[in-house]
């Protein structure tokens, strides 16, 4: 069997282990975790959501319309979510891209394009100039703006880039300015907490200042708004002073100050590490900007990837060490950007280097096979959690936890490896400015 049917097999299987956990109550829902013998009674309140909702299918059937045509059933989903969140967003009152409207608007865009204007008119609703309103228990009795790309307004603004629209400058000029408002002077640049003030930073991608610069830059750039650029370049200045370029990488560390929690002090991940932060330089050279602190940024995007081929991952090199397979914390997130990468400097006649980032891309697909599970149901993931006995982790079916992410990461690396460096980019708001936009499928500009 050929590499690109391998891959393309064992995604296939993971997406029908999914498709076997969709339920129907008032719209198709999806039961998260699955344990065997203890069935999923009702859908979750974050059913609908991006990170671990039906909303988080709408990337794996675009991924899959780019490899064959739907099925029925799959078309029968496709419209069933439609149908859900184009009712929900009305009244939705959650703004965020993982667990919120922008994801709502995410998922539409994907499925029927023009639909997603129904999440961004409600975004527009619930706009105030300190942003958008929490509705997460992520402080105690807290429900005002958040900050970062996961939950708050950084993934607001990227899904209004993304998408376009009428609504769509209005959504970046008020966050932009928000930004601007709740940053903390340091003394490298400027810092953000998850949310105004907070004592404790995830300065990566996920919940810090990598993601938020991200958003600056790449919204300075569209509106003509250098003030948003400059405040994205001391972002990556702040970085840069509490991080490490050492051995000709560059990380950032998890937590600062360091987590009380027994948790590795520097991570790889999508979240929380260089291959998120990675994608920081990339909206930076999109925004025009050649350098931050003495390093260009191309440089600095090669040096988080560096540090993330070097690191040892995907094996699990001790407890706690590269415990998740998933898009969010493991190997599929990881995975993608080397796809990503790679597909960009083979855009740019960087040959040599877009090889070393697919043979980097290939080795997470090669774990990622070898840890599948499989069964008549198809083909799943369990992940460690080394602080619980028994470690072993119960099968998720999520877009970023679980067996729908993973699956689209493999369709992808079989039509690649298939096509090679030029096949087509499902892209989505957390990463379109990586590729180069002639391979980009939905924000080609």
């Amino acid at each position: 069997m050929a590499e690109s049917d391998v891959y393309r097999e064992t995604g296939e299987a993971a997406w029908a282990w999914v498709l076997g956990q969709v339920r129907e109550e008032d719209g198709p829902w999806l039961a998260e975790r699955v344990v065997e013998g203890e069935p999923q009674a009702e859908p979750a309140a974050d059913r609908d959501c991006l990170y671990a909702g039906i909303g988080g299918l709408a990337p794996v059937l675009a991924e899959i319309a780019r490899c064959r045509p739907l099925e029925p059933a799959e078309r029968e989903l496709a419209a069933g979510i439609v149908a859900r969140l184009s009712r929900t967003a009305a009244t939705r009152t959650e703004p965020s891209l993982y667990d919120g409207l922008a994801g709502d608007a995410t998922a539409l865009r994907l499925l029927a394009p023009g639909t997603e204007a129904i999440a961004l008119r409600r975004l527009t609703e619930l706009m105030t100039p300190d942003g958008w309103d929490t509705t997460l228990d992520l402080e105690p009795g807290y429900r005002g703006p958040v900050l970062d790309l996961v939950a708050g307004t950084a993934g607001v603004m990227l899904a209004a880039l993304w998408t376009g629209g009428e609504q769509a400058r209005a959504v970046l000029e008020t966050g932009g300015e928000s930004l601007l408002r709740t940053a903390d002077r340091t003394e490298g640049g400027l810092d953000w907490g998850m949310i105004p003030g907070a004592p404790s930073r995830c300065p990566n991608y996920a919940h810090g200042t990598a993601g938020i610069a991200t958003a600056l830059a790449l919204a300075g750039a569209e509106l003509g708004r250098p003030e948003f650029v400059e405040a994205a370049v001391l972002g990556a200045r702040h970085l840069l002073a509490v991080g490490s370029t050492a051995d000709g990488g560059f990380v950032v560390p998890h937590t600062i100050p360091p987590s009380t929690r027994e948790v590795e002090p520097v991570t790889y991940t999508w979240c929380h590490g260089p291959a998120g932060t990675s994608h920081l330089f990339a909206a930076l050279a999109r925004a025009g900007v050649q350098e931050v602190g003495g390093f260009g940024t191309e440089e600095l995007r090669r040096r988080c990837l560096h540090s993330v081929l070097a690191s040892g991952l995907p094996e699990r090199l001790r407890p706690g060490f590269w415990d998740n397979d998933g898009r969010c914390c493991g190997t599929a997130g990881v995975g993608d950007i080397l796809l990503d990468a790679a597909q960009a400097a083979w855009a740019d006649g960087q040959e040599a280097r877009a090889a070393l980032l697919l043979r980097g891309a290939h080795t997470m697909g090669e774990a990622l096979l070898e840890r599948a599970v499989r069964d008549q149901g198809g083909a799943r993931w369990q992940f460690l959690e080394h602080r619980q006995d028994p470690p072993l982790l119960p099968p998720n079916t999520s877009w970023m936890q679980g067996a729908a992410g993973i699956a689209a990461y493999l369709l992808r690396l079989a039509r690649v490896t298939a096509e090679g460096l030029t096949a087509p980019v499902v892209d989505r708001p957390d990463q379109w400015w990586a590729v180069p936009a002639g391979l980009r499928t939905v924000r080609t500009g």
